[in-house]
C-alpha cells in the first residue's frame, strides 16, 4: 500500500471514528431527554458508562488519526482520555454497589428482561423494555431477593426469574412480551389450557378444581386461589407462598375465540428451583 492509500485509509477511519463518537454523544443526550420526558432509562444502568467510554475512545482515536498532533499534544490527549476512562470505571463500580442490574436478552434478541435491585432498600423493580435498550419501571417484585437470581427463557417472549426471597421461600416472576391470540383481548392461561397434558414422566390435569401436576407418580393439586397469572402467557402454581411450578404457552400455541375449536400447540412446565433444570414440553391428550 503506497503513502497516498495509507493517508486515505487513515482519513476514512478517522472520520468514521469521529462520526461514531458524535453518534454515541447524541445517544447519551437523547437518553437524558427520554428519561425526563417519558421516565424511560437504559435497560441496564451500566450501559451509560460503557457508552461514555466508547465515545471517548472513538473521539481520541479519530483526532489522533486526522490531526496527527505532535508527541507532546498526543501524550496530553491520551492522558486526558485515560483519566476520563478511569473516572468512568470508578463511577461504574460505584453504580454496581448501589444497583444490581439483572439483565437477560431473549434467544431471538428481540426482548430484554430488566430487573434493577436497590442494594440499600432491597427493593427490586421490573422494567418493561422499549426499543430494546430503553425501559420504564413497571412494578416491584413482591419479595426481596436474597442471593442469586436464575433467568431462563421458556420461549422467545417468556422469561422466568427464579430467586430465593428473604423469607426463605423460592419465588418466580415471569416477564412476558407477546401474545398467543389476536392481541386485542385479555385471556386466562388456566382457561385456555383446560384438559389433560402429558410429557416425559409428567402429567398435568387442568379442571374446575384447579391444576394437578403428577411427577414420577406423585401428584399435587393447586386450586385457583393459589395460581398467579403473568401477562397472557404464563402462570405460577404456589404452595404456602412458595412458587412450585410455572406453566407457559409455547409459541405454537393458538388461543381461539371459539372454545369449541380443537386445542392447538404445546405448553411448557418448569419447576421452581435454584438448581439447574430443564423445561418440560407437554402435549395435549384430551379432556379429563
Amino acid at each position: 500500500m503506497n503513502l497516498n492509500n495509507k493517508a486515505k485509509l487513515r482519513l476514512i477511519v478517522g472520520w468514521i471514528l469521529l462520526l461514531l463518537a458524535v453518534g454515541f454523544f447524541c445517544l447519551q443526550l437523547g437518553s437524558f431527554f427520554v428519561q425526563a420526558r417519558f421516565q424511560a432509562e437504559y435497560v441496564d444502568d451500566r450501559l451509560f458508562y460503557i457508552i461514555n467510554m466508547i465515545c471517548v475512545i472513538c473521539l481520541a482515536m479519530g483526532i489522533l488519526l486526522l490531526l496527527r498532533p505532535r508527541k507532546l499534544w498526543a501524550f496530553i490527549g491520551v492522558g486526558a482520555a485515560a483519566a476520563y476512562l478511569f473516572a468512568q470505571v470508578v463511577l461504574l463500580v460505584h453504580n454496581n454497589q448501589e444497583t444490581d442490574n439483572i439483565t437477560s436478552i431473549s434467544p431471538d434478541w428481540k426482548h430484554v428482561l430488566s430487573i434493577k435491585e436497590n442494594m440499600e432498600t432491597g427493593e427490586s423493580v421490573y422494567y418493561r423494555s422499549y426499543y430494546k435498550n430503553l425501559a420504564r419501571p413497571k412494578e416491584p417484585l413482591p419479595f426481596e431477593i436474597d442471593g442469586e437470581v436464575k433467568v431462563d427463557w421458556l420461549a422467545d417472549d417468556v422469561a422466568v426469574v427464579t430467586y430465593k426471597a428473604e423469607n426463605e421461600t423460592i419465588q418466580q416472576y415471569i416477564g412476558t412480551y407477546g401474545d398467543r391470540g389476536t392481541g386485542r383481548s385479555y385471556y386466562y392461561v388456566g382457561a385456555e389450557t383446560h384438559g389433560r397434558w402429558q410429557g416425559e414422566n409428567v402429567e398435568v390435569i387442568n379442571d374446575a378444581e384447579g391444576i394437578t401436576v403428577s411427577e414420577n407418580g406423585e401428584a399435587e393439586t393447586f386450586d385457583w386461589d393459589h395460581i398467579e397469572q403473568f401477562g397472557t402467557l404464563a402462570i405460577v402454581l404456589k404452595r404456602d407462598n412458595h412458587a412450585v411450578w410455572t406453566i407457559s404457552l409455547d409459541e405454537n400455541f393458538e388461543v381461539h375465540s371459539d372454545a369449541s375449536e380443537p386445542m392447538e400447540g404445546t405448553i411448557t412446565l418448569y419447576k421452581a428451583t435454584m438448581e439447574d433444570n430443564q423445561p418440560i414440553t407437554l402435549e395435549y391428550v384430551g379432556e379429563n
